[in-house]
């Protein structure tokens, strides 16, 4: 499925199942990594995700789209088109769309690195998963000076 087709279809699901026309783009958006698709709320238009429709199909993408167009026609009435609101939910029962969408199973999940540093005058240890600048932090218990040793 390319650009041009989706775009019919945002067209056909918005005036069957809303009553109402969409005029602006929905197009596939390849950067989309942890949603299945996007409303824009300065343009608009509406990004999918294409991974989703590759691992679970065109089912799994209709209920992506239904779902932003709940957001799309909410906020263009200018009623609730957050997730918390009521008109949200109540537009999502009525048209059959998810709240959330299936997650992924083919995205490898990045790994979590693991950085251990320890304190040059106590030996207390330090686990994080981002970087100290050990220039600059000290340790918190004896205030002495912190160096990385092990990374993984």
């Amino acid at each position: 499925m390319d650009d041009v087709k989706l775009q019919k279809l945002v067209e056909d699901l918005s005036l069957s199942l809303f009553h109402k026309t969409f005029k602006h783009k929905a197009t596939f958006n390849n950067r989309l990594r942890t949603t299945g698709g996007r409303y824009m709320l300065g343009s608009h238009n509406i990004d999918i995700n294409p991974k989703y429709y590759a691992e679970h199909g065109l089912d799994e993408m209709i209920g992506i789209i239904k779902h932003e167009l709940c957001h799309y026609h909410l906020h263009i009435e200018g009623k609730g088109y957050k997730h918390g609101d009521k008109d949200f939910k109540d537009l999502l029962l009525k048209v059959d769309a998810p709240r959330f969408c299936t997650p992924l199973i083919n995205t490898p999940k990045p790994k979590a690195v693991s950085l251990t540093y320890k304190c040059t005058r106590c030996g207390q240890e330090y686990k994080r998963k981002r970087r100290v600048d050990t220039s600059r932090m000290v340790c918190g218990k004896c205030a002495g000076k912190i160096y990385l040793i092990e990374k993984g």
